[in-house]
């Protein structure tokens, strides 16, 4: 395993970039440019924390109960979603309004694996505009592939500035095709749940995996009440929080992404995951994850590669 000091000699750069060790003993990068601060741990590629120097409060939300631990996700930041989103399909929570393969022996973990896997730098630089580069590659090992059995490289480049621009490309470097599901699944800092609104979705079809998994269409911009978990499909739009306490828009802007996931817990949830910065932590969270999910995965083809890119505008209201 590479140490925080060798990487800070391969990797690091001068008044931009550093590398640590937490006292969980994972590695953790900490961006500090003219521009932002961001961090990130090297297991599951994860980044923590964005906040732009021109923003007041984080643009990113890391729970305060959030727990790094090796193996473990950690609750908020940008977990990566991959090579598949939610329930694998031989796990019985497995979309609901779709058949479920039949159940293995041994578990598949939600989401992935690619969130708890060690990742390793492969390059980092600094961007014309003063934006800080930083790419990660996870390449297959014998533990994953006992869960995915392709021969794939998948690689994340964050560059960190006034905006945050996350690219997630998976490269077939075998001889078949295979089909991935995948996601950023961003938790936003917001005032309050009460208090903001999602807007460019309307017109949009969702499966609502909160009402019996039924397939509906938007209207308008979505605000909270409740528990809402939302699979926006077929859609590249850009999207944006409106935050009226904070007074601030949160844009959204991806590309080879078809879908948008909006999800809130609500109290009775978020009281059985424990992680959320309890008794309230979860009204000040949202996600909107850019996504390639249930009618809108993905075929990569042997030889080819697939990249998700995101990038997100903190501004006035």
């Amino acid at each position: 395993m590479t140490t925080a000091q060798q990487l800070n000699t391969q990797f690091g750069i001068d008044g931009q970039l550093g590398f640590r060790e937490d006292a969980s003993g994972l590695v953790i990068a900490e961006i500090s440019n003219q521009q932002a601060t961001a961090s990130l741990c090297l297991q599951g590629a994860h980044l923590m924390a964005w906040q732009p120097r021109s923003q007041p409060v984080p643009v990113v939300w890391l729970s305060r109960d959030a727990k790094l631990a090796a193996g473990k996700p950690i609750r908020g930041g940008v977990p990566v979603c991959w090579p598949w989103f939610g329930a694998h399909a031989s796990e019985p929570g497995f979309a609901s309004f779709r058949p479920a393969a039949k159940c293995l022996l041994t578990p598949l973990p939600a989401h992935g694996f690619a969130r708890t896997a060690p990742w390793r730098v492969v390059e980092s630089g600094t961007e014309p505009n003063g934006a800080t580069r930083l790419t990660l590659r996870l390449e297959g090992n014998e533990k994953t592939r006992a869960q995915w059995p392709h021969d794939s490289r998948l690689e994340l480049a964050v560059i960190a500035g006034e905006t945050l621009r996350m690219e997630l490309s998976t490269e077939n470097t075998g001889k078949s095709d295979f089909v991935i599901s995948e996601a950023l699944h961003t938790y936003f800092k917001i005032s309050d749940i009460g208090a903001v609104r999602v807007t460019g979705l309307a017109g949009c079809d969702y499966w609502d995996k909160v009402g019996g998994s039924a397939l509906n269409r938007q209207n308008g911009a979505i605000s909270f009440a409740s528990e809402t978990d939302r699979v926006y499909i077929n859609s590249a739009a850009e999207c944006a929080i409106e935050d009226g306490r904070l007074k601030r828009r949160i844009r959204v802007a991806k590309s080879g992404s078809l879908s948008t996931v909006v999800w809130t817990p609500w109290t009775a949830k978020a009281e059985k995951m424990g992680d959320l910065g309890q008794p309230d932590g979860w009204r000040e969270m949202l996600c909107v994850e850019s996504a390639n999910a249930i009618d809108n995965t993905v075929r990569v083809a042997a030889g080819t590669r697939h990249k998700l890119m995101v990038e997100y505008f903190a501004g006035s209201l």
